[in-house]
């Protein structure tokens, strides 16, 4: 059976449209996928040979001319003269301002507030519906914590607590990678009767505490596009569950984290 992604994905890797997480997610395919890998060395002989072919001319100086002048008939062909220090001293004391805000945004998180943690909060939500598309859900398949955690070894710069609560009713279905705040994270997925829960982990301090309270394991919530999410702190680590289960089990599921 002919695989459907040489027609579709294959062309959107080799043009960089895909976002880093469906970019690896297709090289992991790609590993035991003969017909992509052979559509895509098509793809690539193909863009390097129309590169080397120089299919194009440049425009004649003539006609370039008369395009800008037909494009731009009342523009003067003349330079307004500037004081030379001015814009230089407004560019500098802008640059000044702009270190002075970032530094302020890195040093006193609690200036950025509640804009900054919902920021993150979308970009997690938005993470976990990605991963209800078909072939996204994981990257290890697993019900056995033994078998997901060491997974992550070397692909992560920190080592995610996996943890199995089947007996109580969160059963874990496997994990992968994703990428949240520009910075590579676990997501580990657990079932809830019918339902699947993303539960995203990183180090405290890769990011701003999404409580804004190294210990407070209490945590803080929302909802979005009809799914709730519950972040919070605990040993070390920043956790943040997304589903659209009910608030009080994503709850239950932190205080399973926090015992």
């Amino acid at each position: 059976m002919a695989c459907d992604r040489s027609q579709t994905v294959v062309h959107a890797y080799l043009d960089g449209e895909l976002d880093a997480v469906g970019a690896a997610d297709f090289e992991r395919h790609l590993e035991h996928c003969r017909e992509c890998v052979e559509a895509l060395e098509t793809q690539e002989a193909l863009t390097a040979a129309l590169k080397r072919a120089e299919l194009y001319q440049k425009t004649p100086p003539a006609l370039r001319q008369k395009i800008q002048a037909s494009v731009r008939p009342q523009a003067p062909n003349v330079v307004p003269s500037i004081p030379s220090r001015v814009p230089y001293r407004w560019l500098a004391a802008a640059a000044v301002l702009l270190l002075l805000a970032y530094a302020g945004w890195r040093i006193l998180p609690g200036l950025r507030g509640a804009d900054d943690q919902a920021v993150i909060a979308a970009e997690m939500v938005d993470a976990h519906l990605r991963s209800l598309q078909p072939g996204h859900l994981t990257d290890v398949l697993s019900t056995d914590q033994h078998t997901v955690k060491p997974w992550f070894n070397g692909r992560l710069d920190f080592s995610p607590p996996v943890q199995d609560f089947s007996t109580e009713g969160f059963p874990l279905v496997g994990g992968r990678l994703d990428v949240v705040h520009g910075r590579a994270v676990t997501a580990l997925v657990y079932g809830r009767r019918k339902h699947l829960i993303s539960v995203f982990i990183w180090p405290l301090h890769s990011h701003e505490p999404a409580s804004g309270n190294e210990k407070n394991k209490s945590g803080y919530s929302g909802s979005q596009q009809g799914y709730h999410w519950l972040a919070w702190d605990a040993n070390g680590m920043q956790f943040c569950a997304v589903s659209d289960v009910a608030p009080s089990d994503l709850d239950q599921l932190r205080n399973l984290f926090t015992k």
